[in-house]
């Protein structure tokens, strides 16, 4: 079996037309515990190198785990989110394999008797479909170290000078969901893959189980793909890109691989069952090792942890108090807010549900609330390259501009500059307001000195209103706009505009 990658990919609507494509998911998210999950070690992130670690998490003889109670309530959590059978009994076995960033040499996770199993999650595409994807188990396990390369000019081992190893990854606790192979999505499966694991991050969250933010590395997909001939015939070869870390990476790696594979097949060779890995940079994956099978392993049952025995009292109790599952609630919530199902959708996808929803609660109106977000700031996050939860302004801002157009003491162009300047760091919306005076004009005493001095420099527009023709009236306003910096309320000018032509 030669390993070389094909001479040229194959375009994918062509792959995916001679091809049927069938996709697995593995998705790992580390808990948001205080400590890791078998010591005492604290968790935050970003620490110095090795300070979060303890005999255990650099497993040191004889030290022993002692398992984290919230981690299993976690573990627990997840798999009652995803529909699935909670074990009575499970265990913790033992994953041997040598690398430096596993200190004690193996990795202590669940093989045979996961603590989640027969589940499913619905997912629903950006066009409303909703394809059932099947859980095959959910298991608890913990995090290896991290390997640094240093000296190479790819960040990879190989041309590196040395390698440096922090452990403060190391035993952090992580649940891993395993879906069954997703078959029959044909030329849909990349999409079928980010929906799916964007699905899953959102019920981490709705959960509290975990950040899950995936530039963090908290959430990481391990994407499976294989083509056979046709839907009915057996299973093909499948490889698996491994730590895939944002959604539009999922997309594009099973994308890739359908590309890849195709081509494979076409010049009569076979596809390698192995890992690869997803470049970020180039958008293609390159070949990894040979995939390992079970047996390599050597899994036994873990000697120094007890069985984990959830009593059916507590997951009763768990699944009393799960939150309301993010799809539903997305329903309920674009019933209140009366939006199309393209507008949620939007929303859906930018990522602006939650501060729709906090900028409602704020005073804004649903309407008001989506026309800042997917509007405004929805063009400065693109223009920026950030998210819109990355922006330097609260929904709770956004509820109090809102609330100053509201009660007519800023019109639309006024607010947009208070918003620049609240973006810019300037303070609160009021404190914008009052420190560049951009509040509308509304004594009328003012108003009146620029519509005298804009009726005195047109004669002619004067003439033509006073005849009967209002078209020409919209100059005047404009001048008056003009001389009020735009912070007069124009239909009040009108009013003005109108009332002094008829007195004169």
């Amino acid at each position: 079996m030669s390993n070389h990658e094909p001479a040229t990919l194959v375009d994918y609507d062509e792959a995916v037309r001679r091809y049927d494509p069938v996709i697995g998911i593995e998705v790992h998210v580390e808990l948001g515990t205080a400590s890791k999950m078998f010591d005492g070690a604290p968790t935050e992130f970003g620490a110095a190198p090795n300070t979060q670690v303890t005999p255990t998490s650099l497993g040191l003889p004889g030290a022993l785990p002692a398992l984290n109670r919230t981690a299993v309530e976690s573990a627990i959590k997840i798999g009652l989110a995803l529909h699935c059978e909670i074990a009575e009994v499970c265990r913790f076995a033992r994953k041997n394999y040598f690398y430096p960033d596993v200190p004690k040499n193996f990795q202590t996770s669940q093989y045979d008797e996961p603590i989640a199993f027969d589940g499913h999650l619905d997912v629903e595409l950006d066009d409303g479909t909703v394809v059932r994807v099947e859980i095959e188990r959910a298991h608890m396990e913990e995090d290896a170290g991290k390997n640094t390369h240093v000296g190479g000019a790819t960040g990879r081992i190989h041309g590196a000078d040395h390698s440096l190893v922090d452990y403060n990854r190391a035993g952090i606790p992580l649940v891993e969901i395993v879906t069954r192979p997703i078959t029959g999505v044909g030329d849909r499966a990349p999409e079928v893959a980010r929906a799916y694991v964007q699905t899953l991050r959102d019920i981490f969250r709705a959960l509290e189980v975990s950040e899950a933010r995936m530039e963090r590395g908290n959430v990481r997909a391990d994407v499976n793909v294989s083509l056979r001939p046709t839907p009915q015939s057996p299973l093909g070869t499948r490889t698996e890109t491994k730590n895939v870390n944002s959604f539009r990476s999922v997309e594009r790696a099973v994308r890739y691989e359908i590309s890849r594979q195709a081509a494979v097949l076409d010049e009569g060779r076979t596809v390698t069952q192995e890992t690869r890995h997803w470049h970020e940079d180039t958008s293609i994956t390159t070949a990894g090792r040979v995939k390992s099978d079970a047996e390599d392993y050597r899994y036994f049952p873990e000697p120094d942890l007890l069985p984990v025995a959830p009593s059916r009292e507590w997951v009763e109790e768990l699944r009393a108090g799960l939150p309301e599952v993010p799809s539903v609630r997305r329903r309920r919530l674009q019933a209140a807010w009366g939006y199309a199902d393209a507008e949620m959708r939007d929303v859906v996808n930018a990522g602006a549900v939650e501060l729709i929803e906090t900028t409602i609660a704020a005073g804004a109106s649903p309407a008001a609330a989506r026309k800042w977000w997917m509007g405004e700031l929805a063009r400065t996050a693109n223009t920026e390259g950030l998210e819109l939860t990355e922006l330097a302004v609260t929904p709770t801002q956004i509820g109090e501009l809102q609330g100053l157009v509201d009660s007519g003491r800023l019109n639309d162009k006024l607010a947009r500059q208070v918003l620049a300047g609240v973006l810019a760091g300037e303070g609160s919306p009021a404190e914008v307001v009052a420190a560049r005076g951009l509040e509308i004009v509304s004594d009328d005493g003012p108003l009146l000195e620029a519509i005298d001095a804009a009726l005195a420099a047109q004669p002619d527009v004067v003439a033509k209103v006073r005849g009967g023709n209002l078209g020409p009236v919209g100059a005047i306003i404009g001048s008056v706009m003009k001389a009020t910096r735009g912070q007069a309320d124009a239909g009040r000018v009108r009013e003005l505009v109108l009332e002094r032509i008829g007195q004169e």
